[in-house]
Parts: C-alpha cells; sequence; structure tokens
C-alpha cells in the first residue's frame, strides 16, 4: 500500500512536471489583410501623399507671391524717390520731369500714409541766396504739381537746400545739371506702400 502510494505520488509529480515544462505552443500567425483593407490603406497613403505635396505647393507659391510682393514695393518705392531735374534758373516742371511725378502721383494715389519730403537743389551758379530762394520754388513746383491731382498739400514737406549739396561735383554743365533738381525723401508711411497690381 505504502507502495502504491509512493507510486502514485511519483507518477503525480511527474505528470505536473511534465505539465510546466516545455516551450508554449507558437503563436498564431499575424491575420492576412483583406483586399478591402488594403485599398483602404493604400488610399490612405494615397491621399496623404497628395496632401503633402498640395501643401507643399501651396508654401512654395506664397513664398513666390511674398518675393513678387516686396519687388513690387521696392520698385514702387524706387518710383517715389527718383529725382527730377531742372534747366538753369528755371522752377517751371519739364516733360521728363513731369512724367516722373505721373508715376508718383498714382503709387501716393494708393498709399495715402506715405508722406514725402520735396527737397529743391541748385547749381553753384549764382549767390548762395539766389539758389536757396530757387531751391524752394523747384521744391514748391513740384508740390503744387502733385497737389493739383488731388493729393493732400500735408503729405509733402517742402526744404531747400540751394547749392549745398551737389550731387555732383565739379563745375562743368554737366554736373550742373544733375545738381538742378528735387529730391524725395519718404518721411512717413514707408511700410504702407501698395505698389498696385
Amino acid at each position: 500500500m505504502i507502495v502504491r502510494r509512493f507510486f502514485v505520488t511519483v507518477f503525480a509529480a511527474t505528470l505536473l512536471v511534465g505539465a510546466c515544462g516545455g516551450d508554449p505552443p507558437p503563436p498564431p500567425p499575424p491575420p492576412q489583410p483583406d483586399a478591402d483593407s488594403l485599398a483602404r490603406y493604400q488610399d490612405s497613403v494615397r491621399r496623404a501623399e497628395e496632401e503633402r505635396r498640395r501643401l507643399a505647393e501651396e508654401e512654395a507659391e506664397r513664398r513666390r507671391a511674398e518675393e513678387a510682393r516686396q519687388r513690387a514695393i521696392a520698385a514702387a518705392r524706387a518710383t517715389l524717390e527718383e529725382m527730377v531735374f531742372f534747366d538753369y534758373d528755371m522752377s517751371e516742371i519739364r516733360n521728363d520731369a513731369e512724367t516722373a511725378l505721373r508715376a508718383k502721383v498714382e503709387i501716393l494715389r494708393r498709399s495715402p500714409q506715405v508722406q514725402i519730403r520735396i527737397e529743391g537743389h541748385a547749381d553753384e551758379r549764382g549767390s548762395t541766396e539766389y539758389n536757396m530762394a530757387l531751391g524752394n520754388r523747384r521744391a514748391e513746383a513740384i508740390r503744387q504739381f502733385l497737389v493739383g491731382f488731388g493729393l493732400n498739400e500735408n503729405r509733402f514737406e517742402i526744404v531747400s537746400f540751394g547749392e549745398g549739396r551737389p550731387l555732383q561735383q565739379g563745375s562743368t554743365e554737366s554736373a550742373w545739371a544733375r545738381n538742378r533738381r528735387g529730391q524725395f525723401v519718404i518721411t512717413a508711411g514707408g511700410n504702407a506702400i501698395n505698389p498696385g497690381q
């Protein structure tokens, strides 16, 4: 009887040890996607790639538009700052100056915040007092031309430098011609220039 119990105990222990040991069964294989799932996945990947391309193209277009806008603003600023020239001892607006001033008018109409200082200059011939007065007449002639197009006179400050700030040194006709001028300095609203289309 003792022997029998001994064998039963050994047999049970053997079964227990055998049940606990050994390799676990292998995991089941991953499920294979069906055709619909695969198509949905591929479609979502395609849509994501199209969206990425669309966003990249929009960003590139936005950059191109901003660069074009900055170039247009720079060109408008250059037009506003373009000098005009006068004949000897004259303050009347010449035809070439009129063309340049008309180009300024269009930009100034679109950019009401912009204010400009108009500087009148003369060549070295004549007295200092005479050249100061001549520079003032030239600046005033420019202002009145611009105001004649409906622009507010308060947007324009005038100052004369007479012969005191020559653009070109020398006592030659070409130097004198460069020094008889009106210059333009943007004093306010430079960041609000509207170059138009």
